[in-house]
C-alpha cells in the first residue's frame, strides 16, 4: 500500500505502483495500468482527495487474479457508473473499469470510499470464483 497526495501529478505515481508491483512483462500490465489510472483520477478529481488530501494504491497479485485498490478521502455521494454522451470529456471511468475488469466494487466507511477492481490471469475460467488475495 502507497499513500499519495492528492494531486494531478500523482496519477503517474500510481501507473509506477502497478509496475513495480507487476512488471511490465506482466500479461495484464497495460489493462491494470489503465484501470488504475483511472481510479487515481476519479480520487484527485471527485472525492476530497483532490481537495489536499491523499489516496492510498494498493496492488496484490496470484496466480490467478490481480486486485487493485485505490482508497480516496470520500465524497459526497457513492461512485457512479453514470453513461455520457459521446462529447463527454469525463465518466467513462467507472464504465472502463465495469467492461475490462472481472469484477469490481467498492466500500463506504469512516468518510472514505476504496473503489477496488479484479482482473483475471490467463487460464483462468471465467465464472469461478476468484482466489482471494
Amino acid at each position: 500500500m502507497v499513500q499519495l497526495p492528492g494531486a494531478p501529478s500523482q496519477v503517474a505515481k500510481a501507473r509506477g505502483i502497478v509496475t513495480e508491483a507487476l512488471g511490465r512483462d506482466h500479461p495484464l500490465y497495460d489493462d491494470v495500468v489503465l484501470l488504475t489510472s483511472e481510479l487515481a483520477t476519479n480520487a484527485v478529481l471527485h472525492t476530497r482527495s483532490g481537495a489536499g488530501g491523499s489516496f492510498t494504491v494498493t496492488v496484490t497479485s496470484s496466480q490467478s487474479v490481480v486486485r487493485v485498490c485505490v482508497e480516496d478521502a470520500g465524497s459526497d455521494g457513492p461512485p457512479c457508473v453514470c453513461r455520457t454522451g459521446t462529447q463527454s470529456t469525463s465518466g467513462r471511468g467507472l464504465p472502463l473499469i465495469e467492461a475490462l475488469s472481472h469484477r469490481w466494487g467498492f466500500t463506504r466507511e469512516n468518510g472514505s470510499t476504496t473503489v477496488w477492481f479484479e482482473l483475471l490471469q490467463a487460464g483462468v475460467q471465467a465464472g469461478v470464483p476468484a482466489v482471494a488475495v
